[in-house]
């Protein structure tokens, strides 16, 4: 079953409460999605730590219900 836009963006919105996100859905199929999410969180971390608090808010529904998602993301 794939995930939905508005849950992806409900999943990140917990764990990164400051999140100014932007999805699209690359295929039209709500599976391969393109996201870019902006956060004070992000500030001082690398971009392998940014992108490991996403995978995390995703809570393991990355590879399961959301089968692809190309990350972008930014500090303030």
């Amino acid at each position: 079953m794939p995930l939905p836009l508005n849950e992806i963006k409900k999943l990140i919105k917990e764990s990164i409460p400051d999140a100014k996100i932007e999805i699209r859905d690359l295929m039209g199929d709500n599976n391969h999605y393109s996201a870019k999410i902006q956060s004070k969180m992000f500030n001082n971390l690398n971009k392998i730590d940014q992108h490991k608090l996403v995978y995390k808010s995703l809570k393991g529904k990355m590879g399961n219900e959301l089968h692809a998602l190309s990350i972008t993301t930014v500090g303030e």
